[in-house]
């Protein structure tokens, strides 16, 4: 399965082991993850030379493009807001991971679609369960 994932880049890189882990996880079952170099720790070097808009046309496409969006949301982003939002808006299922504790939006965690889902996490195995609670839900869609 093709699946973007979103994470906070200019709104802080504190998260970036739980970015890691998730990107990590999702790869040992064998997704393709488009954005999985988000969760590298020298991610500000590999963006610094893209312009704004070719940021934009490249992860809306890549989002369009994907079945499923996985997003920690712990750290505030806009960024993240706005590709869940699209992703939302185009039909794709979509996961919400945070660590427990974290104060998450109201807008974020209100959605009640039925393709959209939110989950706290206190650790990686926690983390690990929900994303693949969240793949096997999308993958009956696909069934």
């Amino acid at each position: 399965m093709k699946i973007y994932f979103s994470c906070s880049i200019t709104g802080g890189r504190d998260d970036q082991p739980a970015y890691a882990q998730i990107v990590r996880y999702l790869a040992e079952q064998g997704h393709d993850i488009p954005t999985g170099y988000l969760a590298s720790p020298d991610l500000n070097q590999l963006e610094k030379s893209i312009e704004p808009e070719e940021v934009y046309q490249r992860d809306i496409s890549w989002v369009r493009s994907s079945d499923a969006l996985i997003a920690e949301v712990s750290t505030p982003s806009h960024g993240v807001g706005y590709e869940i939002a699209e992703a939302v808006n185009h039909g794709k299922s979509v996961l919400c991971l945070y660590q427990k504790g974290a104060r998450v939006s109201k807008i974020i965690t209100g959605n009640t679609a039925d393709n959209y889902y939110v989950r706290a996490y206190a650790d990686s195995q926690e983390m690990q369960d929900h994303v693949t609670q969240f793949l096997l839900a999308v993958q009956k869609v696909f069934c």
